[in-house]
């Protein structure tokens, strides 16, 4: 009742200025609502070094249609020039008349011989620009980027969306793939250790596939066949002061990926007697830690259980329901993960990498051994290695 009484003592023109103020907000605000007609949506970036500044290979949505048979998005590629890549936005403003729009990024690559030179040239616009996503994943691929953009997806409408496919989560869990984001490789490259890593990007021709209409590139090739690509991502570039020193292979990026504890349901090979079978990851466990104590050293654990997943031969039908692993093939597993590991701290000590971030730890655990030892990680510290590997009981 009181309640009631106070609501009916609340004067009229209260009421018309709160609802003045509701339809001013409700009119003045576009609601996230993006006009295509004056908009360049970017759906991926890729950054080339030229010798007078920058290349940048804008990958713009296009609608193709609104019905059934038409819809999806298609994309087109413009390339602008400048000396730096904030010009070469402008000049997409200029080329186009549209307005960029890069809340939509969810890829930004650079070209190979770009990440041999400091990268974070070409990426300080997008760490500076508030419209930019930090979680926008970031990749390096072989040769240019604008070359790899403006190729024809085998299996999307644009490259760039089955680039980013790539790094799925059931990507990550299977140990293939190591993805990094804008934000993690910068932490990396601004903090003490000024090491990181991103995937290598690599495509090839998907055989007897052309194009069919799908992706329409700004310097198309008019009615002429384009052959369609397929990508992979299953190397890992590294990288030391903000270029890249180094490739780690397949073998070595599973190895990463293992010493994180970021596999599940991910497989390699081992060896059975003389015969070559794949094993399934149930369970994964890492550990890294760097011993301080008389000689220093970097301990590397690994920690596995597993099933068998496949032989590669013929085998009797009551072995079919059994996934258990004999002793030798563990062993076996076990001495094949260590050479993994091994060779990924060699290619790290080579390159000078600290991909483990060892002098980070050191730097916030003690100041003393930091400076006693952040010259000599990685390159004068060896590695003691473990792998367990066990079958499920």
């Amino acid at each position: 009742m009181n309640a009631r009484k106070f609501i009916k003592t609340i004067p009229m023109k209260l009421y018309l200025i709160l609802l003045a103020v509701i339809l001013f907000a409700f009119f003045s605000n576009d609601f996230g609502l993006v006009d295509v007609q004056k908009t360049a949506v970017i759906l991926a970036a890729g950054i080339d070094k030229t010798e007078d500044g920058y290349t940048l290979t804008s990958q713009i949505a296009v609608p193709k249609g609104s019905d059934r048979t038409t819809g999806g998005t298609s994309s087109v590629e413009i390339e602008t020039e400048g000396k730096t890549v904030s010009d070469c936005i402008t000049m997409l403003y200029a080329k186009t008349g549209w307005v960029p729009k890069l809340v939509f990024c969810n890829l930004l690559l650079i070209g190979e011989e770009t990440a041999k030179e400091n990268v974070f040239g070409g990426l300080d616009y997008f760490l500076r620009s508030d419209y930019m996503s930090d979680s926008c994943y970031l990749a390096v691929c072989e040769g240019t980027a604008k070359e790899l953009l403006s190729s024809q997806s085998a299996v999307d409408d644009a490259s760039s969306l089955a680039i980013t496919k790539l790094f799925s989560d059931a990507a990550v869990k299977s140990g293939k793939v190591m993805p990094n984001t804008l934000k993690d490789f910068s932490m990396s490259y601004y903090g003490v250790s000024k090491s990181g890593y991103l995937p290598y990007v690599r495509m090839a021709d998907q055989e007897g596939a052309q194009e069919s209409g799908g992706n329409e590139s700004s310097g198309g090739s008019g009615g002429q066949d384009k052959s369609q690509k397929i990508y992979s991502a299953d190397e890992t570039a590294v990288f030391q002061d903000g270029k890249m020193a180094a490739l780690l292979g397949s073998d070595e990026t599973l190895a990463f990926s293992l010493l994180k504890g970021e596999v599940f349901a991910g497989t390699f090979n081992a060896m059975d007697e003389d015969k070559v079978i794949t094993l399934t990851v149930l369970e994964n466990s890492g550990g890294i830690s760097l011993e301080t104590k008389e000689t220093p050293k970097v301990k590397l654990a690994l920690n596995l259980t597993v099933r068998m997943c496949c032989k590669g031969t013929s085998t009797p039908i009551d072995d079919l329901s059994s996934d258990e692993v004999s002793e030798q093939t563990l062993r076996s597993a076990e001495q094949i993960l260590k050479g993994y590991v091994q060779k990924l701290w060699d290619t790290c000590k080579k390159s000078g990498c600290d991909l483990f971030e060892l002098k980070r730890d050191l730097y916030r655990s003690s100041m003393q051994k930091f400076s006693e030892l952040k010259d000599r990680i990685p390159i004068d510290i060896s590695a003691e290695i473990e792998a367990k590997v066990r079958t499920k009981s």
